[in-house]
């Protein structure tokens, strides 16, 4: 496994070790000394995997819970999306920046979105297969969103005409977000 540093600390891209032949390839999808080793003490073990199947176009995001944050390792099983992580933080270095990742099924490659980041993805190919690995459940009373498309973020998403929820679509932009996580140094 080849572990990059992003543009924002503590935001990864995973990269397995992928054994290929004429029979097609294998790799191990999860292991959790693996997710241990780049997600840093406190991180919490995974607990959740969750599956969503989405259209080209399609925008999810921007996610994150607070209290409870989770950690997130995202990977495309098929097709492609551009991977967005934002450092929501409130007195981070980096509040307000983001990432965007290609994340596809021929590379396999994977994010870690650490707890206290909103995550987010477009689909680039005709439908994607995406899988979570989440640190914490699910809390509904915690899940929260940023508007996808705020001006300050200036993310480029690579789609146009988005197909998005209304949940997405009603979120508040970064400035206006009742409740976000604190930067702990």
């Amino acid at each position: 496994m080849k572990k990059v540093e992003t543009a924002l600390p503590g935001v990864l891209i995973v990269e397995p070790d992928l054994f290929g032949d004429a029979r097609g390839f294998f790799l191990e999808a999860f292991r959790v000394e693996q997710v241990a080793e780049f997600a840093g003490a406190g991180a919490g073990a995974i607990v959740q995997l969750n599956h969503s199947r989405s259209v080209r176009g399609t925008v999810r995001g921007l996610h994150f819970q607070e209290p409870r944050a989770q950690g997130k390792l995202v990977w495309v099983v098929r097709g492609a999306i551009l991977d967005v992580v934002v450092d929501i933080r409130r007195g981070s270095p980096t509040f307000g920046k983001h990432v965007a990742i290609g994340l596809d099924e021929e590379t396999h490659r994977r994010v870690w979105v650490p707890p206290g980041f909103a995550h987010g993805f477009s689909v680039q190919s005709e439908s994607a297969d995406c899988l979570y690995a989440c640190t914490d459940y699910y809390a509904p009373q915690c899940d929260r969103t940023i508007a996808w498309n705020d001006p300050s973020l200036a993310i480029d998403w690579r789609v146009t005409d988005a197909i998005v929820s209304p949940k997405d679509a009603a979120a508040p932009r970064l400035a206006d977000a009742p409740v976000l996580p604190e930067y702990r140094s």
